[in-house]
């Protein structure tokens, strides 16, 4: 299994951030995680509003924690609130179960990281660590499908 280095980590913030600009999105702030759920890289631009770093936390690990993409995390919380309710508390609420939340995947498709990404609307947000996470030769994995 492969791991997610620092340098692809701050690259994926990177371009995930430049996404954003050129397609004139909110300020963003963009957390990546390993595949344990430690934080590489955080970064929050100016104007990001005040619970931001929290959001995006909550997207990136809310994924790992289930081991899927925000996409599903978001379809499965519709279908069983009273579970993600659950799984909310258990987790000291850090789950964020929406898009904007995306798994890194290497070549092999093994699970190295993820994405959260919050400051716009989930699905620009997600488009954001889409882009970023193939910018470095990776896969993303939003939950839906190919």
């Amino acid at each position: 299994m492969s791991k997610l280095s620092m340098e692809q980590a701050d690259k994926i913030v990177d371009e995930s951030l430049k996404k954003g600009h050129e397609m004139g999105f909110e300020p963003l702030t963009v957390v990546v995680l390993d595949a344990g759920g430690q934080i590489k890289v955080v970064k929050r631009e100016d104007n990001s509003s005040l619970v931001r770093p929290e959001l995006a936390m909550g997207k990136a690990w809310g994924t790992l924690g289930m081991g899927f993409g925000g996409r599903e995390l978001f379809r499965r919380s519709q279908k069983m609130p009273i579970f993600f309710g659950a799984l909310s508390d258990m987790s000291g609420g850090r789950m964020v179960p929406v898009p904007g939340g995306v798994l890194i995947r290497d070549g092999e498709g093994e699970i190295i990281g993820a994405v959260g990404i919050s400051g716009d609307i989930s699905e620009n947000d997600e488009i954001c660590a889409v882009h970023g996470i193939k910018a470095v030769g990776l896969v993303p994995d939003t939950g839906d499908p190919e």
